[in-house]
């Protein structure tokens, strides 16, 4: 049976939408050895960068988990909306918080089979965080108040 994008995609989808701290091991299965990745926080490049980034998000956060919403995709050209979910202890007392945002994936050819070459993730750092912070929360509201005015 051949690999396609479309395939591989739903393997993505399907792998975060039940990640789980011992899967962090098994990144190789959806992404190439010399993957990007980058969000608002992370920049690096290769399968042990990223397992890091992975592996850190469970050691800080309590029950992380994606949500996919939606998903585009021509080619080897993905696009999806995802919520990410969380609680931190410190943070609403431990309430459940929501990270709405968006990936473009960018998918390759590696020994047979699609596995994703870029991860870039969009979401507003500033709304879906830092506004929920209690210090830096009031600050952020009051720049943005002060910007719309």
């Amino acid at each position: 049976m051949q690999d396609s994008p479309e395939a591989a995609l739903q393997r993505v989808v399907q792998f975060f939408e039940h990640l789980q701290a011992s899967d962090v091991a098994h990144m190789a299965s959806i992404y190439t050895h010399d993957a990007q990745f980058k969000d608002p926080f992370n920049e690096v490049q290769g399968l042990p960068a990223i397992e890091g980034i992975f592996a850190h998000m469970f050691e800080a956060l309590d029950a992380p988990r994606f949500v996919i919403t939606q998903q585009v995709q021509q080619g080897a050209q993905c696009f999806v909306t995802w919520d990410f979910l969380f609680a931190m202890p410190r943070l609403h007392n431990g309430a459940t918080q929501t990270i709405h945002g968006a990936t473009h994936f960018v998918l390759r050819e590696e020994a047979g089979a699609w596995r994703v070459a870029v991860h870039r993730d969009y979401w507003d750092a500033a709304e879906e965080l830092y506004e929920k912070l209690p210090v830096v929360g009031s600050l952020m509201r009051w720049l943005k108040k002060r910007a719309n005015s």
